[in-house]
């Protein structure tokens, strides 16, 4: 008797383990969504007083500086907007806002990103610094991603090589929090605050959630922060959301992520947002605008959209009509609500009497991503974000100023984000930090006209790792370690990166690694490593199948 009972316990036991190993996904995402409600209380929205300008306006001078607003979106494909021609789903989604803003300043058609993944962009664009000054290489990550997104890849194999993970180096490196840019570093915040502006921060900020590297001190006088990511709850009545289950990273972020805000360094004291994240940012804004009307001011903007997951407002996905797949009209109303944002910014300009002295600067953080499984997104370049590849790396850079740049213009020179520190602080008539190098250069005699024949640079350089991309004039140089390969384009014949050169330029494939080589020979050793190394499908979508003969690179992070 006692031995069939002992036989049916460890039958029930094994039975259990073996059930638990085919459901350990789900149980390892589960308990990543139980620690991820029990680590924060998120308390009801509350209203935010922002700190109100002077009664009457600043007195007006004749080089009174600008206010300046940048509104950065997440992940956008050039193809997303139809700006250069295109639009969603074949260009039945519009962005008319977008467009007016581009027909109403100066349009750089070759602008570039400064990297293939946010948050190092990011650290460009406040600072105007390469990394290799920085050391602000790679984009930090949730605790678990990385083991997580490996788990998953390794379940959902769709033929691309595996996935690399360090478990040593991902022990030995800081927590997520503390990842961030160094307080050290001089923004374009703490510029413009030391030139007489108000500085506000709403939204994404992914430069560090410690003491030192908060928006609060790297600069900005108020920050409303995107604690978490889910722009409305997942069982909000007016939400439509799209799950990507063949994406390991979209598995995660439903799993990781609420939908939660903070105000000026209270990370700690959550708080509902009130509405889905793009609209409620763009109310808030709004309050920004109006209550400093009479003041010099600096509004950084940094939308979600289009960012996994994806989700959309009932409203905004009724309105897209009925496009295919749902993951593609989701993404498609998700557009439609960042052009929103846009078209009211400079509404509330043009009501306030403030668009003609206001520099306002649009642009993506990187390209769009291929993990959302929309080939059309980056249009006609080749390869997403998490590659050096034009779709990977091309950004819409739109710039208006109305009493200064000239409706209609088009610039033609290559620019990328390291310019618009330098830029933003030009306008502002402040100087360059002391003793600090910036690697950018002002945009407003390009955008102006006024001194564009004395602008002068040829090269510019991206890196993660060991994968590092350099373009000089017309030529662009890619290498990687993982696979040993280099990738050679003339992008004036070229531009959607078709026929690699390396074999037939040998001369310009020399000259152009020479550059890369110099680039590093006094470079800063990266702040935080990267600890994993990601496969990612040149030419394919990661809902599609890879096969053999396909190209790919390695994405270090």
């Amino acid at each position: 008797m006692l031995k069939r009972v002992a036989i049916t316990v460890v039958s029930v036991m094994f039975v259990g383990v073996g059930i638990a190993w085919l459901n350990r996904i789900d149980l390892m995402l589960a308990l990543i969504k139980y620690k991820s409600e029990a680590e924060y209380v998120v308390g009801p929205n509350r209203v935010i007083v922002w700190e109100p300008g002077p009664p009457v306006p600043v007195e007006a001078t004749a080089d009174r500086p600008p206010n300046i607003i940048l509104i950065l979106a997440d992940d956008l494909g050039i193809n997303d907007i139809s700006t250069f021609g295109g639009g969603v789903a074949g260009g039945r989604v519009q962005t008319p806002h977008i467009d007016q803003l581009a027909a109403q300043g100066a349009v750089f058609d070759q602008a570039y990103a400064g990297n293939a993944t946010c948050a190092p962009s990011r650290a460009m664009i406040m600072t105007g610094r390469y990394p290799t000054r920085t050391g602000f290489e790679f984009t930090p990550t949730p605790a678990g991603m990385g083991p997580m997104i490996s788990m998953v890849s390794r379940s959902l194999s769709n033929g691309l090589p595996p996935g690399r993970f360090n478990e040593v180096a991902n022990d030995a490196a800081l927590p997520y929090e503390l990842q961030g840019l160094p307080g050290d570093e001089i923004t374009v915040a703490e510029v413009l605050r030391d030139k007489g502006y108000h500085t506000a921060h709403i939204g994404k900020w992914h430069l560090g959630r410690t003491k030192g590297s908060t928006p609060n001190d790297q600069g900005f006088d108020e920050s409303l922060l995107m604690a978490s990511g889910l722009y409305l709850p997942e069982d909000d009545p007016n939400v439509v959301n799209a799950r990507l289950d063949f994406d390991p990273i979209d598995q995660f972020l439903w799993a990781r992520l609420n939908y939660a805000a903070s105000y000026n360094n209270g990370g700690d004291d959550r708080f509902q947002p009130g509405g889905y994240l793009t609209d409620y940012w763009t109310d808030e804004s709004i309050n920004v605008i109006k209550a400093n009307r009479n003041r010099p001011f600096f509004l950084y903007l940094a939308h979600w959209g289009a960012h996994t997951p994806l989700q959309a407002t009932r409203e905004d996905y009724d309105a897209v009509g009925d496009i295919k797949p749902h993951r593609l009209r989701v993404y498609a109303a998700m557009i439609r609500a960042l052009d929103r944002s846009v078209g009211r910014i400079m509404a509330t300009l043009e009501e306030q009497g403030l668009a003609e002295n206001t520099l306002l600067m649009f642009s993506s953080d990187n390209g769009g991503a291929g993990y959302v499984g929309l080939p059309e997104i980056n249009a006609p370049y080749r390869g997403w974000k998490l590659t050096n590849f034009e779709g990977g790396l091309r950004v819409p850079m739109l710039v208006k100023w109305p009493a200064r740049i000239s409706a209609g213009t088009v610039v033609k020179v290559p620019v990328a984000h390291i310019d618009m520190m330098p830029t933003m602080a030009a306008a502002a008539h402040a100087d360059s930090p002391q003793g600090v190098p910036i690697d950018g250069l002002n945009l407003l005699p390009l955008a102006t006209g006024d001194g564009a024949e004395t602008w002068s640079r040829e090269t510019l350089y991206w890196q993660s790792g060991y994968y590092r991309a350099v373009r000089h004039g017309a030529w662009k140089l890619q290498v990687s370690d993982s696979p040993a390969k280099s990738w050679l384009y003339n992008l004036a014949e070229d531009p959607s990166e078709r026929r690699n050169l390396a074999d037939s330029e040998p001369e310009r494939l020399a000259e152009l690694t020479i550059l890369l080589d110099k680039h590093q020979v006094s470079a800063r050793a990266p702040l935080y490593p990267f600890v994993a190394e990601l496969p990612v499908a040149i030419d394919k979508t990661l809902a599609d199948t890879f096969k053999e003969g396909d190209e790919y690179i390695y994405w270090p992070n």
